[in-house]
C-alpha cells in the first residue's frame, strides 16, 4: 500500500477514468505512463485488404443469389441459398429468361417473368434500392421476389409451391 493509503491499482484505475473523461487523446498519450505495454491498441488499425476490395459475383445462378443475398442482408431481408435455390428451381429451371405465358397472370396480360416468376406489378411494388428495374435481371428479380415472399409469407424460405 502506498503512503497515502492507496494501492497502486486503485490509483491507476481512478487516474484511467480520469483520463478517458478528459478525451481520448488524452488517454492514449498517457496509456504508457499507466502501465500499458502499448498503445497501439488505441490507435486506428487498417483496413482489411477484404473490406476495401469490391466482391465480384459469376454471372451463374449461384453468382446471382449469392449477389442477392448480400443485397439482401443489406435491407434486412430474410432468406437463405438453400430456399432461394429451391424456388428458383421450381419456378424457372433457373432461366432468368424464362416467362409464363398460359396461367391467369398472362391471360390478364401479366405473365410471370425471371428467375421466380415475378409479375410486372409486384415486381414493381418490391423492388429492392440498387438493383435494376429490369424484372428480367437476375438479382433484381430474385431480390424483388424475396421481399415479396418476407413481406407475404415471413421469408423466401418459407415457400414450397406457388406464389
Amino acid at each position: 500500500m502506498s503512503a497515502n493509503g492507496q494501492n497502486r491499482h486503485t490509483r491507476t484505475a481512478r487516474l484511467a477514468r480520469k483520463l478517458a473523461v478528459a478525451g481520448t487523446g488524452a488517454a492514449v498519450l498517457a496509456l504508457p505512463l499507466i502501465g500499458a505495454t502499448s498503445a497501439s491498441a488505441a490507435t486506428p488499425a487498417a483496413a482489411p485488404a477484404a473490406a476495401t476490395a469490391t466482391t465480384t459475383y459469376s454471372n451463374t445462378l449461384d453468382g446471382w443469389i449469392r449477389e442477392s443475398l448480400d443485397i439482401m442482408a443489406q435491407h434486412g431481408i430474410p432468406g437463405t441459398y438453400e430456399g432461394i435455390h429451391r424456388n428458383i428451381l421450381r419456378e424457372s429451371s433457373g432461366n432468368p429468361l424464362a416467362i409464363n405465358n398460359w396461367d391467369i397472370n398472362a391471360v390478364n396480360g401479366t405473365p410471370s417473368k425471371g428467375l421466380l416468376q415475378v409479375i410486372d406489378p409486384t415486381f414493381q411494388a418490391y423492388h429492392v434500392e440498387g438493383t435494376s428495374w429490369d424484372p428480367y435481371d437476375p438479382v433484381a428479380n430474385i431480390t424483388a421476389a424475396c421481399n415479396y415472399a418476407a413481406d407475404r409469407y415471413g421469408s423466401i424460405d418459407n415457400v414450397f409451391g406457388a406464389y
